[in-house]
């Protein structure tokens, strides 16, 4: 786990949270419900995400319909911009 900031679009303070990183996945996901608790904008995709599960199956019950735009920070790359 590690700790990340992630900056709304349209907001001058960030929020901190720990997350687990993994550099092998496709895309970053955020859950529905963090979103509106944390009031990111969603935006509609155009087309659905489906989402694979771990043996390869996909995922029906679980399809990607938004995104939210973030600026994501780690206290390495805050240091370097000041």
């Amino acid at each position: 786990m590690v700790k990340i900031e992630l900056k709304k679009e349209d907001d001058k303070e960030g929020i901190v949270v720990e997350a687990l990183l993994d550099s092998g996945v496709i895309g970053l996901v955020m859950s529905l419900e963090f979103a509106r608790k944390n009031k990111f904008r969603k935006n509609k995709l155009d087309r659905l995400i489906y989402v694979r599960n771990v043996n390869s199956t996909f995922n029906y019950k679980e399809l990607i319909e938004h995104m939210v735009e973030v600026e994501l920070f780690t206290k390495s790359t805050k240091k370097e911009q000041k």
